[in-house]
């Protein structure tokens, strides 16, 4: 894979080097195995949900954390006595996880569910009211007068 040398965006901007250290980690992070799966959508002018198949995890084996923009969906299998199975085939995978996204700023996580083995994550933007636009009221001055405050000739 090629990599991207952002060095010239450092020495030429200011205050783009979030967005640069951003794409740098982008770059970097290439999961092995791409496991498990998952779907981002928009769900809305300002929703977002995150649905990751995690079939076979119970809810308190998986954890979800949001830390500076991170959000962080975990899973981590309780031991199984599986000394008494005996597989033909074994096709599932159940091993642990842990996937990572990286959340704009003022985005958080509204709501999580677990049903039919899919892990739902809904996410809304929320702009604090002094970014959201407002509309600004142009006060109309005194009507001037021709004629009025001038001296007759």
């Amino acid at each position: 894979m090629r990599t991207i040398d952002f060095t010239p965006l450092y020495r030429s901007a200011v205050g783009f080097d979030r967005m640069a250290n951003l794409l740098e980690s982008a770059a970097r992070t290439g999961e092995p195995g791409g496991w498990p799966p998952y779907n981002i959508e928009t769900t809305g002018e300002n929703a977002y949900r995150i649905e990751i198949a995690v079939a076979g995890f119970k809810p308190d084996e998986l954890n979800i954390e949001v830390k500076e923009n991170l959000l962080t969906v975990t899973g981590r299998r309780t031991a199984n006595d599986e000394s008494e199975r005996t597989f033909l085939h074994r096709g599932l995978a159940e091993r642990d996880f842990e996937r990572r996204f990286q959340l704009a700023d003022y985005v958080v996580v509204t709501e999580a569910g677990l049903n039919n083995g899919l892990l739902t994550i809904d996410l809304k933007r929320e702009l604090p009211e002094a970014l959201k636009p407002r509309r600004i009221e142009i006060n109309a001055g005194p009507a001037l007068i021709e004629g009025k405050g001038k001296k007759a000739a």
